[in-house]
């Protein structure tokens, strides 16, 4: 009786084939671990959006994870790149305020990471206070594919500078600056960090400008995509009082845009990176201002919006990235714990009780009609039929096998067969010695 029998196979054996599918089926919901390697479309080497790429690419290294740094022309191509289907980018900086092509419903933002000013450097003798006075001139407005170039012609377009003779070449960066140092053109457009090597230097040069926007409320309400930002009298260098007054610019913002597909447990990691790069703040931005979830050119994706409310998850406080991603993955198997594994526990045990005691009982049923047979009809012949069906029914229950847990109630059923057979036999004889006497009768 201590081996496993067949209710107990049946029942524990379908309890876990059961726990097994429901498992299976919550594993289909399981996300794939993160990718161990991601691509980000950044800049011009000589970019912020290169050097923020980089930096992003030593504090993902910490968790064992491979950024790819792609050099590019700017926010437009970093678009393509994000929406090609083959190859590509997964991540991207993209300036705010550069027009979206079809498609763009396909990617997602992180947040806002920083202003990022329109400087508008030009040689002329005179003060120049709006872009109407550039008409005529020759314009380095950046590179094709670039954010600064979408940004500049809209702003040009507004104003009616794109016509000839107005001249626009697609200048950018070190060449752009170059060129107008040199003569070659009259203005530059750039936008980029206050930080760069050439703001510094357009900044000190003789002969050259920076225009101050008189109208940069009127073209915030136009484009709301654009913000103002104040450069303070002497920010950039005290002691030469760069620059000499202050200098009210337009701004975008730098958004870190993904494919809308972007493994969420990687988001989490990229928003820490972003966080530590740009958190401190800089002439533009106060601390902790960046990164933000407003001001962005796409819309911001749920993952994002639960850390901006809520903060890093709460096992990524406590465990190593792939350690807190591994166990958040395998949260969903509760599922299945829950739903299927604890109605089991509670049904199970009641289940097999009931098969147990079911083969118990059923012959319960034979002895008692033989008990009820036995007390409607007492024939010879029908007693020989009770004996015969009392043999039967207790081979069967010697064949019974349970857990000794159930053996009293087997030896019940034996005691009542027995306390019927005790009763056939007295009625046998009650029965059989009257026709034996009257036989005997001379």
């Amino acid at each position: 009786m201590n081996r496993p029998n067949k209710e107990q196979l049946t029942t524990f054996g379908t309890a876990l084939l059961i726990a097994i599918i429901g498992f299976w089926v919550a594993y289909q919901f399981v996300q794939p671990a993160p990718p161990a390697r991601i691509v980000i479309s950044a800049g011009r080497e000589d970019g912020a959006y290169y050097l923020f790429a980089k930096q992003y690419q030593e504090i993902l290294a910490r968790d064992n994870v491979t950024l790819e740094v792609l050099r590019s022309a700017g926010s437009v191509e970093n678009i393509e790149r994000l929406q090609a289907k083959r190859g590509g980018a997964d991540v991207a900086f993209v300036q705010g305020a550069t027009n979206k092509p079809i498609g763009s419903r396909q990617l997602l933002s992180l947040g806002s990471l920083y202003y990022e000013p329109l400087w508008v450097f030009y040689s002329s003798r005179s003060q120049l206070k709006h872009l109407t006075d550039l008409r005529g001139k020759r314009l380095a407005v950046g590179e094709k594919g670039s954010g600064t170039r979408s940004v500049t012609l809209q702003l040009l377009e507004d104003n009616t500078v794109t016509a000839p003779p107005a001249a626009l070449f697609p200048l950018a960066g070190q060449d752009a600056a170059d060129a107008l140092l040199q003569g070659d053109v009259d203005a530059a457009f750039f936008i980029v960090s206050p930080r760069s090597a050439t703001v510094r230097k357009l900044l000190v040069a003789s002969g050259i400008k920076l225009m101050s926007f008189e109208r940069a409320e009127a073209y915030t309400r136009i484009h709301r995509d654009l913000s103002t930002v104040t450069l303070p009298q002497g920010a950039i260098d005290l002691g030469e009082n760069i620059p000499a007054s202050d200098t009210v610019l337009l701004a975008p913002t730098a958004n870190l845009v993904v494919r809308s597909d972007f493994h969420p447990a990687l988001i989490d990691l990229l928003l820490q990176a972003a966080t530590e790069v740009h958190g401190a703040g800089d002439v533009f931005e106060r601390p902790g201002e960046f990164p933000s979830p407003i001001y962005l050119e796409y819309p911001l994706s749920q993952e994002a919006r639960r850390y901006y409310e809520r903060g890093r998850s709460f096992l990524q406080r406590y465990l190593p990235f792939w350690a807190a991603t591994f166990f958040d993955r395998m949260m969903v198997m509760l599922v299945p714990l829950i739903v299927v594994l604890l109605p089991l526990v509670r049904v199970v045990p009641p289940a097999y009780k009931w098969r147990i005691r079911r083969k118990i009982y059923r012959w319960y049923k034979d002895v008692k009609a033989v008990d009820v047979s036995l007390r409607e009809e007492q024939s010879p012949e029908r007693l020989t039929e009770y004996m015969t069906e009392l043999d039967r029914i207790e081979d069967g229950v010697n064949e019974i096998s349970t857990p000794l847990t159930y053996a009293d109630q087997v030896y019940n059923l034996r005691m009542h067969i027995h306390l019927v057979r005790t009763k056939l036999i007295n009625t046998k004889k009650d029965v059989l010695e009257p026709v034996e006497t009257a036989s005997g009768e001379p």
